[in-house]
């Protein structure tokens, strides 16, 4: 989940004219065991989610797994006419190497590489970056993003959040009570 002044900043920076938030139904490298249910999470994330181009979905679950590799596979063979750019958070790369054939993924779409606190330098020594060093795109030029062949990728500087899904998650329901 990306912190709410992160999702403006996205589509402003990538030029994008969507931002397709994908609330996934479990990370499969992290535990479950504090994650609240789908439903909930989902419904969070449209109350933070206020900006019209940003649509809320859980699609990954009728997919019945939960592999960002075969997930992004799935929303190409449904929608080749559109150009997509995949969003992650900085926290993630650098583990990205971890995932379900990290590589693939990062052939699949362009990335889009959202700077979060702690982890703006890592991002230089991960795995990801040192493999795929050919293939980054000066942050000057993410708006261009779209329009690449994958792989290519940037890393986007800006307001960052300390929070994790997590915390936002909590926030919120305190909020609303």
């Amino acid at each position: 989940m990306m912190a709410m002044c992160l999702l403006p900043i996205s589509l402003r920076r990538l030029g994008l004219n969507q931002l397709w938030w994908m609330v996934t139904p479990g990370n499969p490298l992290k535990s479950r065991n504090h994650l609240a249910p789908l439903a909930e999470r989902i419904r969070l994330s449209e109350t933070i989610a206020r900006d019209p181009r940003i649509k809320v979905t859980a699609f990954e679950q009728s997919l019945g797994q939960s592999y960002t590799a075969r997930t992004l596979e799935k929303i190409r063979e449904r929608n080749r006419s559109i150009r997509f750019v995949w969003i992650m958070g900085a926290d993630n790369l650098k583990n990205f190497h971890l995932w379900q054939d990290w590589q693939k993924i990062a052939c699949t779409f362009p990335i889009a590489v959202i700077d979060r606190p702690g982890d703006t330098l890592s991002y230089l020594s991960s795995k990801m970056a040192k493999t795929f060093d050919y293939a980054r795109v000066d942050e000057a030029h993410a708006a261009s993003l779209a329009w690449r062949k994958a792989p290519a990728w940037t890393f986007i500087h800006g307001p960052r959040s300390p929070l994790s899904s997590t915390a936002l998650r909590e926030i919120m329901t305190a909020w609303k009570q």
